[in-house]
C-alpha cells in the first residue's frame, strides 16, 4: 500500500458508508477498519471494495469491517484529521492505538512512554555527556566557570532545558496535532520574556491573574497542551472554510492555547506543588522518617509531574538560613534507586534495544543524577522497575531522614554529589539509606521484571549455544533453457509463533483470513500462552491489546501474527505484550503472553494466524507445517 493516498482512502470509505453522520464509532485492529454504522442500508459495499487499498469488506459482529492490511492504522489516523472519528495521528505511521488496557495511571504511563520513545537516544547521549562533565568538574579537570565548560554544558544540557520543544513534536505525532503549531506553543512557554516573568510578582492577562512557573525541562504541561490542541484543531478544521483554514487554524490555536496553558497549568501545578512541599516540611518537624520516606519514594513522581519546582525555594531558603537542607537528604536514595532499577534491567533483559538504552542511562543516573533516559526509556515503559524504584527510595529516604543527614549546597543527587552530605547529620545514615535503596530497587527489579524477549538458542556444530538464529542463505536457481539466465532466489523459513496444532488457513473461522485475502499462511490452535517472533526483523505493527503483531524482515517480507479471532474485542484482557512498534526482534523472541482461558471464556476462538501479508509481491509462499508443531519450527517457506 505504499502508493495509496491514505487521506483519499479514508475520505472514500466515509463517503461509501453514508457519510460521517452514519458512523457511530470507528476503531481498528491489526488489519481492519471496524466501523459501527447507524444504518447499514446506507453503506455501499461494492463501492467500498473498489477503493484503492481496500482488500475486501466483511460484515460481522455488528461491524462493517474494511480489510486494509497492516497499513490500517494510517487510514484510521487520517479519519481524525477531517472527522471526529479516528485517533488523529498525523505522523503517517501506523500507531495501532487500540484502547490501552489497565488502570488510568498505567494508561497515562503508556502515553508518556510513547511520547518519549523517539527522543530517548538523544536524552541518553546527553545524560552521559552531563555525567562526564560533572565528573570533570568534580575532579578539577575542568573549571565550571570557564567558557569551555559553558559551551560544553550548553551542548549537554540543551535537550533537557528545551525538553518541551522536543516533546511538542512527539506529542503532536501521538495526538494528531500540527507539530509546528505544537512547537510554537512550547516555544512560547520557554520564551525569554515569559521565563523572566517567573519572579514571584503578580502577572495578569487581560485582567486575569496568571501564576507563573518554570516550564523549562517540564513534561506534563506541554503534553496536556498538545492533547487539547489536537481536539481544538479538529474542531476548527471541521467548521472553518477551506480557503482560510490553513492559516486561521494555527492563528486561533496559538491565541487560545498559550494563554490557556499559562492561566491553568501554572496555577494548578504550583498550588499542588506548594501544598505538597509545605506539608512535607511540616512532617519533617514531627516525623522525619515519614517525610524522608515520602521524599525518597515520590521525588521522581514529583519530577514527572513538574511538582518539584516548588521545592527549589525551600531548598534555597534552608541553605540560606541554616547552611544546610534536610529535604535534600532523601533525594540521593530516590535518584539512585531509579538508576539501580535501570541497571537491573540492563542485566536482566534480553531485549537488545532496551539494553542499549539502559547501559548509558544507568551510568548517567548513578554518576550525575540524570534519570530522564532511564525513567522514560526503561523504567516507565516496563512500569515495575519504576514502582520498585519508588519502594527502594522510600525506605532509603526514611533511613537518611531519621539520621538527620543534609546537604550543605544545592546539588544534583548522585554519587558525585555525596561530598556535599558529609558535614551535617549522620553521613553513615546517608550511605546506609542509599545502599538499602539501591539494593531493594535492584533486587526487586532483577527478580520480578520479565526478561522480555528471550533469546532463541540453537546448538552449534561444536556443541556450544548460539543465540543468533541462522539466516537462510541465498539459493541460486537457473531459469530458462540452455544458455538461459541464472537468477538468485533467496529463501526464508517463517517459524511457528506458537506451539500447538496446525490447521489449514482455509479452515479457520474467519472469512478474510480463510479466503487468503490478507495473504498465504497457516493457523495454529495454541497449546500454551506464549507467542514468539516467526522471523527476524522490525516490529512495524504492535497492537497495544497484545493480540497482533506485524514484522517486516530486512528482505521486505511482511509477516502478521494474530492471536485468536476477533480478540481485539477483549481490549487487552488476557494479553501481556512485551514488544513495541519500532523494535528489532530476532526469530524466536517473545512477543506476548496470553491466557487461553480468558479468551475461550469470552467466547473467542484461540486459533493463532500466521500470514505473509505481501504474498503477491513474493516469488512463492508455501505452508510446510502440519499436525502438532512447536514454536520455532519451520511453518511457511518463502521465496523472495
Amino acid at each position: 500500500m505504499g502508493s495509496v493516498d491514505y487521506r483519499s482512502l479514508a475520505e472514500g470509505i466515509v463517503e461509501s458508508v453514508g457519510g460521517e453522520d452514519n458512523i457511530a464509532s470507528a476503531t481498528h485492529c491489526a488489519t481492519r477498519l471496524r466501523l459501527r454504522l447507524r444504518d447499514d442500508s446506507l453503506a455501499d459495499k461494492a463501492t467500498t471494495e473498489r477503493l484503492p487499498g481496500v482488500i475486501t469488506v466483511m460484515e460481522a459482529g455488528g461491524q462493517y469491517q474494511v480489510v486494509i492490511g497492516q497499513d490500517v492504522g494510517r487510514v484510521h489516523a487520517e479519519l481524525g484529521r477531517f472527522t471526529t472519528l479516528g485517533d488523529g495521528s498525523g505522523d503517517g505511521d501506523a500507531r495501532n492505538d487500540a484502547p490501552a488496557s489497565g488502570n488510568l495511571f498505567n494508561r497515562f504511563i503508556d502515553v508518556v512512554s510513547s511520547i518519549f520513545q523517539p527522543v530517548i537516544w538523544p536524552l541518553a547521549g546527553a545524560g552521559l555527556f552531563k555525567a562526564f562533565l560533572s565528573a570533570a568538574t568534580q575532579w578539577d579537570w575542568l573549571d565550571a566557570t570557564s567558557q569551555t565548560y559553558i559551551i560544553l554544558n550548553a551542548a549537554a544540557d540543551s535537550i533537557f532545558y528545551f525538553l518541551p520543544l522536543f516533546l511538542a513534536v512527539t506529542a503532536a505525532r501521538r495526538f494528531g496535532a500540527n507539530q509546528f503549531t505544537s512547537m510554537a506553543i512550547a516555544g512560547a512557554l520557554l520564551y525569554p520574556a515569559i521565563v523572566a516573568l517567573n519572579t514571584g510578582e503578580s502577572v495578569h492577562f487581560i485582567g486575569i491573574p496568571v501564576t507563573m512557573m518554570s516550564y523549562t525541562s517540564s513534561v506534563i504541561p506541554i503534553i496536556v497542551a498538545v492533547w487539547l490542541q489536537s481536539y481544538l484543531e479538529r474542531f476548527l478544521d471541521r467548521f472553518l472554510p477551506a480557503v482560510i483554514r490553513n492559516f486561521t487554524t494555527p492563528l486561533i490555536t496559538l491565541a487560545l492555547m498559550v494563554p490557556l496553558v499559562l492561566i491553568t497549568v501554572g496555577p494548578i501545578t504550583t498550588n499542588i506543588a506548594e501544598g505538597i512541599s509545605s506539608g512535607i516540611q511540616e512532617v519533617f518537624d514531627s516525623a522525619p522518617w515519614l517525610a524522608g520516606g515520602i521524599m525518597g519514594g515520590f521525588w521522581q513522581v514529583f519530577v514527572l509531574f513538574g511538582l518539584h519546582w516548588a521545592f527549589i525555594p525551600i531548598f534555597t531558603n534552608e541553605l540560606g538560613t541554616d547552611g544546610y537542607s534536610l529535604l535534600l537528604g532523601p533525594l540521593v536514595p530516590a535518584v539512585l534507586a531509579q538508576a539501580a532499577a535501570t541497571f537491573a534491567v540492563l542485566l536482566r533483559s534480553h531485549n537488545p534495544e532496551r539494553r542499549k538504552v539502559a547501559g548509558p542511562a544507568a551510568f548517567s543516573g548513578f554518576l550525575a543524577g540524570i534519570t530522564e533516559p532511564g525513567i522514560y526509556g526503561v523504567n516507565l515503559p516496563l512500569k515495575k522497575p519504576f514502582y520498585f524504584g519508588i519502594v527502594g527510595g522510600a525506605v532509603g529516604g526514611a533511613i537518611v531522614a531519621q539520621g538527620g543527614n543534609a546537604a550543605n549546597s544545592l546539588v544534583f543527587a548522585s554519587l558525585l554529589a555525596l561530598p556535599a552530605y558529609t558535614e551535617v547529620g549522620s553521613f553513615a545514615a546517608q550511605l546506609v539509606g542509599t545502599g538499602v535503596a539501591v539494593a531493594i530497587s535492584f533486587t526487586l527489579t532483577f527478580l520480578f521484571v520479565d526478561r522480555e524477549r528471550r533469546a532463541r538458542t540453537a546448538a552449534a556444530a561444536d556443541g556450544t549455544a548460539d543465540d543468533t538464529p541462522a539466516t537462510p542463505a541465498p539459493v541460486a536457481t537457473a531459469t530458462g533453457a540452455s544458455g538461459g539466465t541464472a537468477t538468485l532466489t533467496r529463501t526464508l523459513e517463517v517459524q511457528a509463533p506458537v506451539s500447538g496444532r496446525v490447521v489449514a488457513l482455509s479452515d479457520v473461522e474467519d472469512k478474510v483470513f480463510a479466503s487468503r485475502a490478507l495473504g498465504e499462511g497457516i493457523g495454529i490452535v495454541p497449546s500454551e500462552g506464549r507467542v514468539h517472533a516467526p522471523v527476524s526483523g522490525t516490529v512495524v505493527a504492535a497492537m497495544k491489546t497484545g493480540h497482533a503483531f506485524g514484522i517486516k524482515t530486512a528482505a521486505g517480507v511482511e509477516v502478521l501474527v494474530h492471536v485468536g479471532i476477533d480478540t481485539v474485542n477483549l481490549g487487552g484482557e488476557g494479553f501481556t505484550p512485551v514488544v513495541q512498534r519500532g523494535q528489532e526482534v530476532e526469530a524466536g523472541d517473545l512477543l506476548a503472553e496470553f491466557d487461553t482461558d480468558v479468551i475461550t471464556r469470552a467466547g473467542y476462538d484461540t486459533t493463532t494466524l500466521l500470514v505473509v501479508t505481501n504474498t503477491k509481491d513474493l516469488a512463492a509462499v508455501t505452508p510446510v507445517a502440519d499436525g502438532a508443531i512447536e514454536h520455532g519450527a519451520p511453518a511457511v517457506h518463502v521465496e523472495i
